[in-house]
């Protein structure tokens, strides 16, 4: 298996290497990632075997919150700064590797290249899109609940532990 980056996956010793559906049972269920993940902080402060711990996220949703609208001024303005941080990076590997040490000539330059050529790409993809899509939005990858499974041998023991917490007013 390989990550997207092409090297060789790390996985733990004794985690299957593919995906799989998680095993165990449920010892507990919770509306917030937070809440689950405090539960199992619980069962790891209580000496617990946490390796025999999962969490599963159940009933994903992809979640689309808009936190702004596109305009002309905010699109050039956005590809001029792109486009003005890459000509600078440009720039300034250009100036190491001149003859004259470093020197800002191959700075600026990149820099103004990148600030107007930034500036042309984002007029042209904002222009060709049409008012299709005139809003910012940053996407989420959500669940429903999370379920803490556990694998048999020490379920039991999940569960009481897991009890306790939630008489003592931690999460449910």
């Amino acid at each position: 298996m390989t990550t997207p980056f092409g090297g060789p996956a790390r996985t733990a010793p004794g985690l299957p290497n593919l995906p799989t559906p998680p095993t165990g049972w449920p010892v507990g269920s919770y509306a917030t990632y937070e809440e689950a993940q405090r539960a199992v902080d619980h069962l790891a402060d209580s000496d617990f075997p946490v390796r025999d711990v999962t969490i599963v996220g159940v009933d994903l949703m992809l979640v689309e919150r808009v936190i702004g609208r596109l305009t002309w001024g905010r699109v050039l303005a956005s590809g001029a700064a792109s486009g003005a941080w890459f000509g600078l990076f440009v720039g300034l590997l250009l100036s190491l590797v001149s003859q004259g040490g470093t020197s800002f000539g191959p700075i600026l330059l990149g820099l103004g290249f990148g600030l107007v050529f930034g500036l042309i790409f984002a007029a042209v993809t904002y222009g060709l899109s049409r008012g299709r899509r005139d809003f910012q939005s940053v996407s989420q990858l959500v669940a429903g609940r999370y379920d803490v499974l556990c694998q048999p041998r020490n379920a039991e023991k999940a569960r009481e532990l897991l009890a306790k917490l939630a008489m003592s007013g931690g999460p449910a």
